[in-house]
């Protein structure tokens, strides 16, 4: 990967080179959140889901974003949640009526979740689904489910943030969470105004991210449980927009693999002058280790303490640090920065050939 870095403070050539539109895209988590919380207040949401509490919530994993707002909803939930919470790729078939089935996807023509999700609707339990309204997806729960459709239109891989939405408006009206989801979308639009293309990359996070990642295998390794979640987005957008391979892990378990552990150390130190650049070992990125830390409290901050201690010099990043939010807030705000940099990143990098996707040549 060769970085062009002058492209990211040139808002010009960054404007030629995002042909698919895809920053405006990612700036727009927070009117998606707006979107998904309008669409659920006309479905009343609230009234159907006055269920009492369930005897299960099973979260429906899926190709794309929907693992990683499942699996950032589930962080969130499992320190105090009443109720067990299973993560499976279809409905199990135990599911029954006093069950409540939550899945997202943006392909309406996922024949294994149409039938999965039509078997929950059969056997009685409740279904919300964050979906396309045509398709066998959405007609597999016709009249028998809730269906949030999307009303602002994005790229599947930046659906994050309704993916998200959807699942802590169906948590806190189960009383499951309690999570401040119009609070969420104005700090999204605040991340988004900081990571405009037209500020220079000193004072846009997204962009000074993009840059620490840049000639790097980035090491994304989270202090909690809800920065591990956060970790494997960020991981999925680095693939999906700048065809980075990175590493997602919990920093205890990236502390239990000994040699990338040394490896990631020993990249923190000074950069060797006199490395032969024809080395193949050379060839390989050096590791750069990015600490997440989204939760506060005593407990994260012992974590960070000793994060420190064995890994002084990686990059730290601790969104309540710079905002005042709940966790759900700080973890979509880091989702969003991590989305922003990929995205400049495959564009200076010229590694999505400034478009997100291929594009044939015309004649």
């Amino acid at each position: 990967m060769v970085l062009d870095d002058t492209l990211l403070d040139d808002p010009a050539r960054l404007t030629e080179a995002d042909r698919a539109g895809l920053l405006r895209s990612a700036a727009m988590a927070g009117a998606q959140v707006r979107a998904t919380i309008e669409a659920a207040a006309e479905l009343e949401l609230s009234d159907r889901l006055d269920i009492g509490r369930p005897r299960s919530v099973v979260l429906v994993v899926r190709p794309g974003v929907s693992r990683s707002a499942t699996f950032l909803l589930n962080a969130l939930l499992a320190p105090a949640c009443p109720v067990p919470v299973v993560i499976a790729d279809n409905v199990p078939g135990w599911i029954g009526a006093l069950d409540v089935v939550l899945a997202h996807t943006d392909d309406p023509y996922d024949s294994d979740l149409a039938a999965s999700l039509e078997r929950a609707a059969r056997y009685g339990a409740t279904v919300v689904l964050s979906a396309p309204p045509d398709g066998p997806v959405a007609s597999a729960i016709a009249g028998r489910g809730l269906l949030i459709a999307p009303r602002v239109m994005v790229p599947p891989e930046l659906s994050f943030a309704r993916a998200f939405a959807a699942g802590l408006l169906t948590a806190n009206t189960l009383g499951l969470l309690v999570a401040d989801v119009e609070g969420l979308a104005d700090r999204l639009d605040s991340e988004a105004e900081r990571g405009h293309p037209g500020h220079e990359s000193f004072v846009n996070p997204a962009k000074a991210l993009a840059l620490r990642m840049a000639e790097h295998t980035p090491l994304l390794w989270g202090l909690d449980h809800v920065g591990v979640a956060v970790a494997h987005h960020a991981a999925y957008a680095l693939g999906a927009h700048a065809g980075v391979v990175s590493d997602a892990a919990d920093f205890r378990q990236a502390l239990a693999r000994p040699a990338l552990h040394r490896a990631a150390a020993r990249s923190l130190g000074e950069r060797n002058i006199f490395a032969d650049p024809d080395d193949s070992h050379a060839e390989a990125l050096p590791p750069r280790v990015f600490l997440l830390a989204v939760r506060t409290g005593p407990a994260a901050d012992g974590a960070r303490y000793r994060a420190n201690e064995m890994l002084p010099s990686a990059d730290l990043l601790a969104p309540a640090d710079e905002i005042t939010a709940d966790d759900a807030g700080c973890a979509a705000v880091l989702a969003l920065r991590f989305e922003l940099a990929a995205v400049y990143l495959g564009l200076a990098a010229g590694t999505i050939g400034g478009a997100g996707r291929y594009t044939p040549a015309t004649a």
